[in-house]
Protein backbone atom coordinates (compact mmCIF):
# COMPACT_ATOMS: atom_id res chain seq x y z
CA UNK A 1 0.00 0.00 0.00
CA UNK A 2 1.82 3.51 -0.55
CA UNK A 3 1.11 6.06 1.62
CA UNK A 4 2.57 10.00 1.07
CA UNK A 5 5.45 7.92 -0.70
CA UNK A 6 5.71 5.00 1.80
CA UNK A 7 4.54 1.47 1.44
CA UNK A 8 2.76 -0.95 4.07
CA UNK A 9 4.32 -4.71 3.68
CA UNK A 10 3.48 -7.20 5.97
CA UNK A 11 6.04 -7.42 8.40
CA UNK A 12 7.91 -10.35 7.55
CA UNK A 13 7.51 -12.22 11.29
CA UNK A 14 3.63 -11.72 10.88
CA UNK A 15 3.68 -13.45 6.87
CA UNK A 16 6.06 -15.97 8.09
CA UNK A 17 3.81 -16.83 11.28
CA UNK A 18 6.80 -16.34 13.69
CA UNK A 19 6.90 -19.83 15.78
CA UNK A 20 8.38 -18.30 18.76
CA UNK A 21 5.60 -15.61 19.33
CA UNK A 22 3.11 -18.84 19.38
CA UNK A 23 4.43 -20.85 21.77
CA UNK A 24 4.63 -17.69 24.06
CA UNK A 25 1.22 -17.02 23.67
CA UNK A 26 -0.21 -21.05 23.60
CA UNK A 27 1.74 -21.18 26.72
CA UNK A 28 -0.41 -18.64 28.06
CA UNK A 29 -3.58 -20.86 27.45
CA UNK A 30 -2.89 -23.44 30.03
CA UNK A 31 -5.11 -23.80 33.28
CA UNK A 32 -7.68 -21.94 31.73
CA UNK A 33 -11.03 -21.36 33.33
CA UNK A 34 -14.44 -22.24 31.06
CA UNK A 35 -16.46 -20.56 28.91
CA UNK A 36 -20.45 -19.27 29.04
CA UNK A 37 -23.17 -17.39 27.39
CA UNK A 38 -23.75 -14.14 28.78
CA UNK A 39 -26.61 -11.72 27.99
CA UNK A 40 -25.79 -9.80 24.44
CA UNK A 41 -27.78 -6.46 24.63
CA UNK A 42 -25.44 -4.81 27.03
CA UNK A 43 -22.23 -5.86 27.93
CA UNK A 44 -21.87 -8.06 31.26
CA UNK A 45 -20.59 -6.42 34.42
CA UNK A 46 -18.21 -8.48 36.61
CA UNK A 47 -14.74 -7.60 38.27
CA UNK A 48 -12.63 -4.79 36.72
CA UNK A 49 -10.11 -6.08 34.50
CA UNK A 50 -6.54 -6.20 35.60
CA UNK A 51 -4.82 -2.29 34.71
CA UNK A 52 -1.82 -1.83 31.99
CA UNK A 53 -0.46 1.08 30.52
CA UNK A 54 -3.36 1.62 27.91
CA UNK A 55 -5.75 1.98 30.95
CA UNK A 56 -3.58 3.72 32.84
CA UNK A 57 -3.02 6.80 29.93
CA UNK A 58 -7.22 5.73 29.74
CA UNK A 59 -7.47 7.54 32.98
CA UNK A 60 -4.99 10.35 32.88
CA UNK A 61 -6.91 11.31 29.36
CA UNK A 62 -10.30 11.46 31.07
CA UNK A 63 -8.80 13.02 33.67
CA UNK A 64 -7.77 15.88 31.25
CA UNK A 65 -11.11 16.21 30.29
CA UNK A 66 -12.93 19.38 30.56
CA UNK A 67 -16.40 20.08 31.40
CA UNK A 68 -17.95 20.31 27.71
CA UNK A 69 -15.77 17.71 26.57
CA UNK A 70 -17.26 15.34 29.12
CA UNK A 71 -20.93 16.15 28.87
CA UNK A 72 -20.19 15.39 24.81
CA UNK A 73 -18.14 12.20 25.02
CA UNK A 74 -18.73 10.70 28.93
CA UNK A 75 -21.30 8.34 29.25
CA UNK A 76 -23.22 5.91 32.12
CA UNK A 77 -21.07 2.67 32.19
CA UNK A 78 -24.07 0.89 31.50
CA UNK A 79 -25.17 2.70 27.99
CA UNK A 80 -26.26 0.75 25.44
CA UNK A 81 -23.72 2.42 23.22
CA UNK A 82 -20.86 0.67 24.88
CA UNK A 83 -21.62 -2.86 23.60
CA UNK A 84 -21.60 -1.42 20.02
CA UNK A 85 -18.97 -2.61 17.02
CA UNK A 86 -19.33 -2.05 13.28
CA UNK A 87 -17.05 -1.67 10.25
CA UNK A 88 -17.34 1.88 9.65
CA UNK A 89 -18.63 3.89 12.47
CA UNK A 90 -17.84 6.62 15.20
CA UNK A 91 -18.86 5.97 19.07
CA UNK A 92 -19.30 9.75 19.49
CA UNK A 93 -19.57 12.98 16.53
CA UNK A 94 -16.55 14.82 17.99
CA UNK A 95 -13.09 13.75 15.94
CA UNK A 96 -9.61 13.66 18.06
CA UNK A 97 -8.31 16.93 15.81
CA UNK A 98 -11.44 19.16 16.33
CA UNK A 99 -12.78 18.40 19.70
CA UNK A 100 -9.12 17.80 22.09
CA UNK A 101 -6.09 19.79 22.61
CA UNK A 102 -2.97 18.34 21.38
CA UNK A 103 -1.81 16.65 24.47
CA UNK A 104 -4.93 14.58 24.40
CA UNK A 105 -4.80 13.63 20.99
CA UNK A 106 -1.28 12.25 21.52
CA UNK A 107 -2.71 10.48 25.04
CA UNK A 108 -5.11 9.06 22.40
CA UNK A 109 -2.87 7.91 20.13
CA UNK A 110 -0.68 6.11 22.73
CA UNK A 111 -3.29 4.84 24.17
CA UNK A 112 -3.79 3.09 21.00
CA UNK A 113 -0.33 2.06 20.08
CA UNK A 114 -0.33 0.31 24.29
CA UNK A 115 -3.25 -2.05 22.78
CA UNK A 116 -1.12 -3.53 20.20
CA UNK A 117 2.05 -5.68 20.74
CA UNK A 118 5.46 -4.23 19.97
CA UNK A 119 6.22 -6.01 16.78
CA UNK A 120 2.89 -5.09 14.88
CA UNK A 121 1.42 -2.09 16.48
CA UNK A 122 3.06 0.20 13.72
CA UNK A 123 1.48 -1.91 10.76
CA UNK A 124 -1.39 -1.89 12.32
CA UNK A 125 -1.47 1.80 12.93
CA UNK A 126 -0.47 2.04 8.86
CA UNK A 127 -3.48 0.36 8.58
CA UNK A 128 -5.81 3.04 10.40
CA UNK A 129 -3.88 5.82 8.65
CA UNK A 130 -4.51 4.39 5.17
CA UNK A 131 -8.24 3.51 5.34
CA UNK A 132 -9.03 6.90 7.72
CA UNK A 133 -8.83 11.01 6.73
CA UNK A 134 -5.60 12.39 5.39
CA UNK A 135 -3.76 10.00 6.65
CA UNK A 136 -4.02 11.24 9.99
CA UNK A 137 -4.94 9.87 13.30
CA UNK A 138 -6.51 12.42 14.91
CA UNK A 139 -8.84 13.48 12.18
CA UNK A 140 -9.71 9.91 11.49
CA UNK A 141 -10.52 8.84 15.25
CA UNK A 142 -13.43 9.09 17.61
CA UNK A 143 -13.26 8.14 21.44
CA UNK A 144 -16.04 7.95 24.29
CA UNK A 145 -15.36 6.84 28.03
CA UNK A 146 -18.01 5.11 30.04
CA UNK A 147 -18.51 4.72 33.30
CA UNK A 148 -15.44 6.80 35.97
CA UNK A 149 -11.79 5.28 36.75
CA UNK A 150 -12.41 6.08 40.28
CA UNK A 151 -16.03 4.36 40.42
CA UNK A 152 -14.04 0.73 38.96
CA UNK A 153 -16.13 0.33 36.41
CA UNK A 154 -14.40 2.20 33.23
CA UNK A 155 -14.14 1.87 29.41
CA UNK A 156 -12.66 4.09 26.73
CA UNK A 157 -14.03 3.25 22.92
CA UNK A 158 -11.81 4.10 20.41
CA UNK A 159 -13.21 3.90 16.77
CA UNK A 160 -12.50 4.31 13.48
CA UNK A 161 -13.04 3.24 9.86
CA UNK A 162 -11.77 -0.62 10.08
CA UNK A 163 -11.67 0.03 13.91
CA UNK A 164 -13.08 -0.77 17.02
CA UNK A 165 -11.07 -1.02 19.80
CA UNK A 166 -11.43 -1.50 23.83
CA UNK A 167 -9.96 -0.26 27.42
CA UNK A 168 -10.63 -1.41 30.59
CA UNK A 169 -14.26 -2.78 31.01
CA UNK A 170 -14.59 -6.33 32.86
CA UNK A 171 -12.57 -9.21 33.19
CA UNK A 172 -14.00 -12.03 31.73
CA UNK A 173 -14.42 -10.63 28.52
CA UNK A 174 -11.15 -10.30 26.00
CA UNK A 175 -10.67 -7.40 24.39
CA UNK A 176 -13.40 -5.29 26.92
CA UNK A 177 -15.62 -6.64 24.25
CA UNK A 178 -16.26 -7.27 20.95
CA UNK A 179 -13.64 -5.57 19.10
CA UNK A 180 -13.13 -5.23 14.88
CA UNK A 181 -10.57 -4.51 12.24
CA UNK A 182 -10.09 -4.52 8.92
CA UNK A 183 -8.25 -3.31 5.90
CA UNK A 184 -8.84 -2.39 2.11
CA UNK A 185 -5.56 -2.12 0.51
CA UNK A 186 -5.64 -1.03 -3.55
CA UNK A 187 -9.63 -0.81 -4.35
CA UNK A 188 -12.64 -1.63 -2.75
CA UNK A 189 -12.89 -5.20 -4.30
CA UNK A 190 -9.43 -7.02 -3.47
CA UNK A 191 -8.66 -9.45 -6.04
CA UNK A 192 -8.45 -13.10 -5.10
CA UNK A 193 -4.39 -12.89 -3.24
CA UNK A 194 -5.77 -9.31 -1.59
CA UNK A 195 -2.11 -7.88 -2.59
CA UNK A 196 -0.90 -6.09 0.47
CA UNK A 197 -3.83 -6.22 2.87
CA UNK A 198 -2.27 -6.39 5.96
CA UNK A 199 -4.88 -8.69 7.77
CA UNK A 200 -5.18 -11.27 4.97
CA UNK A 201 -2.58 -13.75 6.36
CA UNK A 202 -5.24 -14.93 8.91
CA UNK A 203 -6.74 -16.08 5.62
CA UNK A 204 -4.04 -17.91 5.02
CA UNK A 205 -3.17 -19.80 7.80
CA UNK A 206 -6.78 -20.69 8.24
CA UNK A 207 -6.89 -22.25 4.65
CA UNK A 208 -4.10 -24.05 5.59
CA UNK A 209 -6.40 -26.00 8.27
CA UNK A 210 -8.95 -27.09 5.58
CA UNK A 211 -5.42 -28.09 3.82
CA UNK A 212 -5.65 -30.69 6.04
CA UNK A 213 -9.04 -32.01 6.04
CA UNK A 214 -9.80 -34.71 4.34
CA UNK A 215 -12.60 -35.04 1.88
CA UNK A 216 -15.40 -36.25 4.28
CA UNK A 217 -14.30 -33.62 6.89
CA UNK A 218 -14.34 -30.83 3.80
CA UNK A 219 -18.03 -31.82 3.51
CA UNK A 220 -18.30 -31.13 6.84
CA UNK A 221 -16.61 -27.56 7.07
CA UNK A 222 -17.77 -26.27 3.80
CA UNK A 223 -20.83 -24.37 3.77
CA UNK A 224 -23.06 -23.86 0.38
CA UNK A 225 -24.33 -20.89 2.41
CA UNK A 226 -23.71 -17.03 2.96
CA UNK A 227 -22.26 -15.21 6.01
CA UNK A 228 -22.29 -11.69 6.17
CA UNK A 229 -21.82 -8.36 8.45
CA UNK A 230 -24.43 -7.27 10.33
CA UNK A 231 -23.38 -4.49 13.00
CA UNK A 232 -23.39 -5.54 16.14
CA UNK A 233 -25.30 -8.92 15.52
CA UNK A 234 -22.44 -10.35 13.61
CA UNK A 235 -20.46 -11.29 16.92
CA UNK A 236 -23.52 -12.18 18.82
CA UNK A 237 -22.88 -15.44 21.04
CA UNK A 238 -24.73 -18.33 20.15
CA UNK A 239 -24.28 -19.94 23.55
CA UNK A 240 -24.42 -23.21 22.90
CA UNK A 241 -22.53 -26.03 20.88
CA UNK A 242 -24.90 -28.24 19.18
CA UNK A 243 -26.12 -26.58 15.70
CA UNK A 244 -23.31 -24.12 14.65
CA UNK A 245 -22.06 -24.25 11.28
CA UNK A 246 -18.92 -26.08 10.30
CA UNK A 247 -16.56 -28.80 11.46
CA UNK A 248 -16.69 -29.59 14.95
CA UNK A 249 -13.29 -30.03 16.91
CA UNK A 250 -14.53 -33.62 17.76
CA UNK A 251 -14.47 -34.22 14.09
CA UNK A 252 -11.26 -33.45 13.65
CA UNK A 253 -7.77 -35.20 14.73
CA UNK A 254 -4.80 -33.91 17.01
CA UNK A 255 -2.42 -32.47 14.69
CA UNK A 256 -5.74 -30.77 13.28
CA UNK A 257 -6.22 -29.28 16.95
CA UNK A 258 -3.08 -28.42 16.80
CA UNK A 259 -2.67 -26.56 13.60
CA UNK A 260 -6.34 -25.04 14.87
CA UNK A 261 -4.40 -23.78 18.00
CA UNK A 262 -1.50 -22.48 16.02
CA UNK A 263 -3.94 -20.44 14.07
CA UNK A 264 -5.50 -18.56 16.50
CA UNK A 265 -2.49 -17.69 17.95
CA UNK A 266 -1.51 -15.89 14.71
CA UNK A 267 -4.74 -14.27 14.73
CA UNK A 268 -4.00 -12.14 18.37
CA UNK A 269 -0.15 -11.30 17.37
CA UNK A 270 -0.96 -7.95 16.59
CA UNK A 271 -2.66 -7.26 20.04
CA UNK A 272 -0.59 -6.29 23.30
CA UNK A 273 0.39 -9.41 25.06
CA UNK A 274 -2.36 -9.31 27.77
CA UNK A 275 -5.07 -9.40 25.44
CA UNK A 276 -3.75 -11.94 23.25
CA UNK A 277 -2.86 -14.34 26.23
CA UNK A 278 -6.63 -13.95 27.83
CA UNK A 279 -8.21 -13.89 24.45
CA UNK A 280 -6.36 -17.73 23.64
CA UNK A 281 -7.05 -18.92 27.48
CA UNK A 282 -10.92 -18.05 27.35
CA UNK A 283 -10.93 -20.04 23.79
CA UNK A 284 -8.66 -22.91 25.00
CA UNK A 285 -11.00 -23.81 27.91
CA UNK A 286 -14.20 -24.37 25.39
CA UNK A 287 -12.03 -25.28 22.54
CA UNK A 288 -13.76 -28.71 22.04
CA UNK A 289 -17.31 -27.13 21.26
CA UNK A 290 -15.68 -25.25 19.12
CA UNK A 291 -16.52 -25.47 14.80
CA UNK A 292 -14.60 -24.22 11.61
CA UNK A 293 -17.15 -22.89 8.59
CA UNK A 294 -15.92 -21.61 5.07
CA UNK A 295 -18.37 -20.17 2.72
CA UNK A 296 -18.08 -21.60 -0.61
CA UNK A 297 -20.45 -18.52 -2.03
CA UNK A 298 -18.40 -15.82 -1.83
CA UNK A 299 -14.88 -16.94 -3.01
CA UNK A 300 -12.91 -14.45 -5.09
CA UNK A 301 -11.58 -15.49 -8.27
CA UNK A 302 -13.14 -19.01 -7.88
CA UNK A 303 -9.69 -20.24 -6.77
CA UNK A 304 -10.82 -22.21 -4.43
CA UNK A 305 -9.04 -20.37 -0.90
CA UNK A 306 -11.75 -19.31 1.04
CA UNK A 307 -12.63 -15.72 1.99
CA UNK A 308 -14.68 -16.17 4.37
CA UNK A 309 -14.68 -18.23 7.08
CA UNK A 310 -14.94 -18.28 11.05
CA UNK A 311 -14.18 -19.84 14.22
CA UNK A 312 -17.11 -20.36 16.37
CA UNK A 313 -18.33 -21.59 20.09
CA UNK A 314 -20.72 -21.16 22.79
CA UNK A 315 -19.12 -17.81 23.78
CA UNK A 316 -16.76 -16.86 21.09
CA UNK A 317 -16.85 -15.91 17.35
CA UNK A 318 -13.76 -15.25 15.15
CA UNK A 319 -15.03 -14.31 11.95
CA UNK A 320 -13.45 -13.22 8.74
CA UNK A 321 -14.85 -11.81 5.77
CA UNK A 322 -12.40 -11.56 3.15
CA UNK A 323 -14.99 -10.07 0.19
CA UNK A 324 -14.97 -7.28 -1.06
CA UNK A 325 -12.24 -6.94 1.02
CA UNK A 326 -11.51 -8.05 4.49
CA UNK A 327 -13.27 -7.74 7.96
CA UNK A 328 -12.84 -8.83 11.08
CA UNK A 329 -15.17 -9.29 13.88
CA UNK A 330 -14.52 -11.00 17.13
CA UNK A 331 -16.12 -11.45 20.69
CA UNK A 332 -14.65 -13.54 23.50
CA UNK A 333 -15.48 -14.61 26.95
CA UNK A 334 -15.07 -16.89 29.71
CA UNK A 335 -17.41 -18.28 32.08
CA UNK A 336 -18.43 -17.00 35.20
Amino acid sequence: MRTEGRTLALPPTMAQESQFTRRRFLGATLGAAALAPLPQAVLAQGAPRPAGRAERLAAELYSQLTAPQREAVCFPYDSPLRARVDNFWFVTPQRLAAFYSPDQQRLAHDIFMALHSEEYGPTVMKQVLHDGVRNDFAASTTIAFFGTPESGRFQMVLTAHHCTRRVGGDAGVAFGGPIFYGHFHERFHERADHPGNVYWYQARRANAVYQMLDGRQRGLALIDGDRRDRGTATVRLAGRAAGLPGIPMSEMSRDQHDEVRRVLADLTLPFRREDAADALRMIDAGFNDMHLAFYASRDIGGDGVWDVWQLEGPDMVWFFNGEPHVHVWAHVRQKV
